[in-house]
């Protein structure tokens, strides 16, 4: 049996396809031999790859990109989420809402966990031809910080994981008033990479892990995982509410999130201009960049 060790930006139940193959033994059927640990801080997960403590980091496609022409190669060897699961919880609106909304109106946009809340959302606005400047939003802050004085008063509007919206609008803490999943368009979110230096040593077992993660999106998607989903939810979120988390799970595998393994050329693209027109990339990675020494194995 060979070994795969995986550092993760969070344990997100956007990540269930890695967990449903491992608890339905998809890896071990591939001869493999997979741990995983989140870190906490995420950044530790570059640190993990760097090192060797782990083979493969998960964790937004944005980092890659903003690395891409630096020292530090990486090299993005699949992918985890095909789509954004992200909500807009207002505070008094009931309605969905266009991105234009959001004009004069503060939004609580957590950033601690990464920049993709704020990012792929002040992206949206731009494409929609609306002035991302007449929005004041509150940003770099943990999710739970931002919940907290959310409900203490901050702000009209807040940018929450699936979960998370669910759990305040139960609290009464206001209505989702829109949906990345329904409005956003295929966007790559979570992928894996690695050190590229180490594709080629990695090679065999990327292809056994990967092939092995399709396998549960489609067991996810086919609803054929229904053991494996609820033995990972008691086992992962014991303290969550069961029928919230299996909502935001059905909500995920019909939106589109879990369709594919493989990162889609055209979204990685829209993705790389929304980031570089953020600021945050010196130029617009291609998808042969990003997949740097997979590029030749991929093709």
């Amino acid at each position: 049996m060979d070994t795969l060790k995986i550092s993760a930006t969070a344990n997100g139940l956007n990540y269930l396809p890695e967990y449903v193959a491992d608890q339905g033994g998809l890896f071990a059927e591939r001869g493999l031999a997979v741990s995983a640990v989140a870190r906490d801080p995420w950044t530790g997960v570059v640190d993990d790859i760097e090192s060797r403590e782990a083979d493969l980091a998960l964790g937004g496609l944005w980092v890659p990109a903003m690395y891409a022409g630096t020292p530090r190669k990486l090299s993005v060897v699949g992918q985890l989420n095909h789509m954004f699961p992200m909500t807009i919880v207002a505070r008094n609106e009931t309605s969905p809402i266009s991105l234009d909304w959001l004009a004069g109106k503060v939004v609580l946009a957590p950033g601690a966990g990464g920049s993709a809340p704020y990012e792929f959302t002040a992206g949206l606005i731009r494409e929609a031809g609306f002035d991302v400047s007449k929005t004041r939003f509150v940003r770099d802050l943990s999710t739970a910080m931002l919940i907290e004085l959310y409900q203490g008063g901050l702000g009209d509007a807040i940018i929450l994981d699936l979960v998370s919206a669910e759990e305040l609008v139960a609290a009464g803490g206001g209505t989702i008033v829109f949906r990345h999943l329904q409005s956003g368009g295929v966007m790559p979110n979570s992928v894996y990479y690695c050190v590229s230096e180490r594709v080629d040593e990695l090679g065999d077992r990327i292809e056994r892990f990967m092939d092995g993660i399709a396998a549960a999106m489609t067991k996810i998607t086919s609803h054929e995982a229904d053991a494996e989903i609820e033995a990972v939810l008691a086992a992962r979120w014991p303290d969550k509410d069961k029928a919230l988390l299996r909502r935001a799970v059905d909500e995920m595998a019909e939106g589109g999130v879990w369709d594919s393994a493989v990162v889609d050329r055209d979204a990685s693209d829209r993705w790389m201009t929304i980031l570089f027109d953020g600021g945050l990339t010196t130029h617009t990675p291609s998808l042969e960049e990003l997949l740097g020494a997979r590029a030749a194995v991929d093709a």
